[in-house]
């Protein structure tokens, strides 16, 4: 047996809770590591900052990668139209809890509490989806790709229409801002207002150890988003250990047999598409709206790829895979190279401007100039190593990190039950 097989047989003798709050809780000790290393008298506040970022993205692509494993995972439909959901959520939010009464130059809104704009944008997204789902789900998983990427892009260049910008109905002003965006009362500013008024003790004792206001805002923020993680973890593993669940993923391995069986799957699709594009919503709102503002620009789709290259990476038809995935992804592929590259230096060695010249330095046997490129150019070289991790994964374990884990909605235990337990004997 390889080390990685050991490892691996370890780890599954993890509970999943353990597992998860195992692994988020070692990527902050590397950023706690890394705001040592390279913040001086100034680590903790770095420190602070470092942990409330990563933990924010975590928690978004977290609640992004479980809606796309109901999907994918377990039905076998294959959204790439996130992103446009997302901004369904994000924008239905923004509309409804705009003040009506804005800074000169801002889109008005309907004025409504933070709650009711969160329902409403959820609720929004599952009909949009449904909408969505009606005519795509006659079609096959490649066609249904193309469908969705469609929809996304049109709910794009809809919310980029500067004729929506600001509208009336009925005598109400409101609108979308166009391809300004729109301004909205966000969770963040609850979180801030929580951390400075019950929190203000907690916030003296911060700053008495050199961390700032605004970094303990962010950090309280990551840790209610992860909260929404675990509430979304909860209800999703409700649903696929239930005979719901169990539908779903017959559907993903033969549609044809689980009609047979009598079952309606196109609704079992519509309602499993709706669940998930809902949970896309809510993501929009609390990750991409988290500042209290939205824009066109922040639903682009590559924001689709990241997801669903977090949920390769922890293994599709996992949930617990889901949120390791979010985290290798978010916290060790995406967010840990560009603060390196923001502060790690190789002192007096210049970057070479040009890949082919930091390789040239190699045939003197001097490595610096390609280690100076590479930091230098580490926010796109991310990238690379994403691709490269991704790869490695498809060919050598496809299955993803978790994606092996015998989950209880992955299958289906065919013994009969014996006769000392109450059941018929065998004949």
């Amino acid at each position: 047996m390889s080390t990685v097989d050991t490892v691996r047989d370890r780890l599954d003798t993890l509970p999943d809770v353990g597992l998860v709050v195992g692994f988020i809780g070692a990527i902050w000790a590397v950023m706690l590591v890394l705001a040592i290393a390279v913040g001086g008298a100034n680590w903790t506040n770095l420190a602070a900052g470092f942990v409330g970022s990563v933990t924010v993205l975590i928690g978004g692509y977290a609640i992004l990668a479980l809606a796309l494993n109901l999907q994918w995972g377990y039905t076998g439909l294959f959204n790439i139209g996130i992103a446009g959901f997302m901004a369904v959520g994000a924008y239905t939010t923004a509309v409804l809890t705009a003040p009506t009464d804005p800074a000169a130059g801002a889109v008005p809104g309907l004025g409504l509490p933070l709650w009711v704009g969160l329902i409403g944008g959820m609720v929004m997204a599952a009909i949009v989806g449904g909408l969505a789902a009606l005519p795509a789900l006659r079609l096959k998983a490649d066609y249904l790709a193309i469908v969705t990427v469609a929809f996304s892009e049109i709910i794009r260049l809809i919310v980029n229409w500067n004729g929506l910008a600001e509208v009336s109905l009925f005598g109400v002003p409101f609108g979308t801002g166009g391809a300004t965006g729109i301004s909205f009362k966000s969770a963040n500013e609850v979180a801030s207002t929580l951390v400075n008024g019950v929190g203000q003790p907690i916030v003296t004792a911060a700053e008495g150890v050199g961390i700032s206001g605004p970094n303990l805002a962010n950090l309280t923020y990551g840790i209610l988003l992860l909260l929404v993680v675990a509430a979304s973890y909860w209800v999703l593993a409700r649903i696929t250990n239930s005979p719901f669940g169990r539908v779903l993923k017959a559907i993903r391995e033969d549609e044809t047999v689980t009609q047979s069986l009598g079952k309606d799957t196109r609704l079992f699709k519509i309602k499993t598409f709706m669940i998930g594009c809902a949970l896309m919503g809510l993501a929009g709102v609390l990750f991409r709206g988290q500042a209290g503002y939205v824009s066109p620009q922040q639903f682009r789709p590559t924001i689709t790829f990241y997801v669903f290259a977090a949920l390769i990476i922890g293994g599709s038809g996992s949930n617990t895979g889901s949120i390791i995935g979010a985290a290798t992804f978010s916290g060790l592929l995406f967010y840990l190279p560009a603060r390196l590259g923001e502060n790690v230096s190789l002192g007096g060695t210049r970057a070479p401007g040009s890949i082919i010249d930091a390789v040239a330095g190699l045939g003197s046997l001097d490595p610096l100039p390609l280690l100076a490129y590479t930091i230098s150019n580490v926010s796109t070289l991310r990238f690379v190593l994403i691709g490269v991790v991704l790869i490695y994964i498809i060919q050598n374990q496809p299955e993803g990190l978790l994606g092996h884990r015998n989950e209880p909605a992955t299958s289906v235990s065919l013994d009969r039950p014996q006769s000392g337990s109450g059941g018929e004997a065998d004949e």
